[in-house]
């Protein structure tokens, strides 16, 4: 399997198969493909999977696209004005993303529930007690809004952030939430009463713009009335 990402700010992923290769994703996930691609819907894993993907921003349904060809191209594109991360993953490896970041990934790849341990985790944490994870071995593609920033963090060493700007990092990170300090910052400052505690070591990507925060922005612009 190779892969291509075209574009800057609504980027396209251009998958191209061998025979034989296969790649599942979401129902409609899909733009658009060459022929000699095989389409398959089922319930991949069996009920308690397709609850799990229901729960972690996922439909219940996945569809797999296999090449009947000698070769074959297919192409996705992502939900929102973002970047789409390519993920390699070591047979046992695994990622922790946030709801509806998958896209696609090829067949190898396990696509699961995460649950936040913690109660004020999953209460204040941005994005609830679920996320999602993917374990390898293969490759897997995660669709992120807003640009992207990569920060690896060295064992013990902290990173405060609002929560809805995390957008996916690596187990051996430990994830926790503290309420902000200070009454003038809780009433005031327009952060929230809650920042998310990322602590290494591992990776963490952040998103500049959560669709979270796109969503209350644009709610000033709509009108209510009826």
């Amino acid at each position: 399997m190779e892969h291509k990402i075209h574009g800057t700010v609504m980027q396209a992923l251009e998958i191209t198969l061998a025979q034989g290769e296969s790649v599942f994703t979401e129902s409609g996930g899909m733009a658009w493909m060459t022929d000699g691609i095989d389409m398959k819907t089922s319930g991949k894993g069996g009920l308690g999977a397709m609850i799990g993907r229901k729960l972690a921003g996922e439909s219940m349904f996945m569809t797999t696209y296999t090449c009947t060809s000698p070769q074959g191209m297919i192409t996705f594109t992502p939900e929102s004005p973002g970047k789409i991360i390519p993920l390699n993953l070591k047979a046992g490896h695994s990622m922790i993303a946030q709801k509806d970041a998958f896209m696609c990934a090829e067949s190898s790849v396990a696509l699961e529930m995460h649950f936040r341990r913690k109660l004020g985790s999953g209460l204040f944490g941005g994005e609830g007690f679920i996320l999602q994870k993917l374990t390898g071995p293969g490759t897997a593609f995660v669709e992120i809004a807003g640009e992207v920033q990569m920060v690896e963090l060295q064992a013990g060493q902290r990173l405060k952030v609002d929560p809805g700007h995390i957008a996916m990092y690596e187990p051996t990170c430990s994830y926790d939430i503290e309420m902000v300090k200070g009454v003038m910052n809780i009433f005031m400052g327009g952060e929230g009463l809650f920042l998310a505690t990322i602590t290494g070591p591992g990776r963490v990507w952040l998103q500049t713009m959560p669709l979270s925060n796109l969503a209350a922005k644009l709610r000033q612009y709509i009108s209510t009335s009826s």
